[in-house]
């Protein structure tokens, strides 16, 4: 019997076994070749979303947009001016009056808590484009890039760079685990993730071969990855005062082209995007005058390389986003 996954909500990876995830990264691969090919695949004519965004993104509304237009739907989107919710009008109210006109909902925001509650009260499929705890499709996105760069997923070495305990590592962490990647977070023990999500982790591994590991050490996270990825070292949402700590506790964490010698021959980098690898966005030109740093996380030399996959990974943001819509809406 085939995997149907029809009606079903995208909140987290936890909910969703190995045989699923597969299924969605099958279907994203189909996808992506009609788009490729020019076939028209407008499998949803007829249905509409609505994007719901209380945090900003390029990738993740654009990749939704066009993905649905794609299928065919029609997209509406709201961001925190644009509706009542949670100000005039509570979670639970706005997700059932958008369940009686739309056939998905989109949320973009805080906390996971929020996205949860639209899915218990909304009745139609809710797909979470970002919490503060996770992050779902844009592991997808990653998952199926690495296996078109590598050819293959079980076995990669995998190593986050970093801030490893927030919403991009929590959910890169299951979806290795999940998939059969080695999974090692190196970054400051403070910014590991929590222990209650590393032990959950660390059963689906025990069942899919995947091993996880945490360290402190540079030389030790970076030798044998197959993948070096890493993120943003102040998150969205978090104080502007962090920046100042957070850069003299990851400074040594940073991608460059030392550090990437420690990785396996043809190690690829990767990055959700966005980055901050020179001084050309305002907040660049801040930090750089602020603290006499001029690349962060990633330097320039690292992210306009040849190893560096991150425009691929930005573009199947919308091939694995669609596959999530069809497969759950169809």
């Amino acid at each position: 019997m085939g995997i149907s996954l029809s009606g079903r909500s995208f909140l987290k990876l936890f909910d969703f076994t190995p045989e699923q995830i597969r299924y969605l990264l099958d279907l994203a691969k189909e996808l992506k070749r009609l788009k490729s090919a020019g076939v028209a695949h407008r499998h949803l004519t007829g249905k509409n979303i609505v994007l719901l965004f209380e945090k900003t993104s390029t990738r993740t509304r654009c990749a939704f947009e066009v993905a649905a237009m794609d299928l065919g739907m029609g997209v509406t989107f709201l961001d925190p001016q644009s509706s009542q919710m949670g100000k005039k009008e509570s979670i639970a109210d706005t997700a059932r009056v958008l369940g009686k006109m739309y056939d998905g909902i989109e949320y973009r925001g805080f906390s996971q808590t929020i996205v949860e509650d639209i899915a218990r009260y909304a009745g139609i499929p809710v797909w979470n484009g970002l919490t503060d705890d996770f992050h779902p499709t844009q592991v997808l996105a990653d998952l199926l890039t690495i296996e078109e760069k590598k050819g293959r997923l079980a076995g990669i070495n995998f190593t986050f760079m970093g801030d490893a305990r927030n919403n991009v590592a929590n959910s890169l962490m299951i979806g290795c685990a999940k998939m059969g990647l080695h999974f090692t977070a190196c970054a400051p023990k403070d910014l590991w993730p929590k222990q209650e999500l590393i032990d959950k982790t660390k059963k689906i591994a025990a069942e899919t071969g995947a091993r996880l590991r945490f360290t402190e050490d540079i030389d030790e996270g970076a030798k044998n990855a197959d993948v070096i990825y890493t993120d943003i070292w102040v998150s969205m949402g978090e104080k502007e005062e962090v920046w100042e700590s957070r850069i003299k506790l990851l400074k040594k964490y940073q991608v460059n082209g030392a550090l990437m010698k420690r990785a396996a021959d043809k190690a690829i980098f990767m990055h959700c995007l966005p980055s901050f690898h020179d001084t050309n966005t305002t907040v660049g030109a801040d930090i750089a005058q602020r603290f006499g740093i001029t690349e962060m996380e990633v330097t320039d030399e690292v992210f306009e390389s040849a190893q560096s996959v991150v425009f691929d990974e930005a573009e199947n943001r919308m091939h694995t986003i669609k596959a999530v819509m069809y497969a759950t809406l169809r």
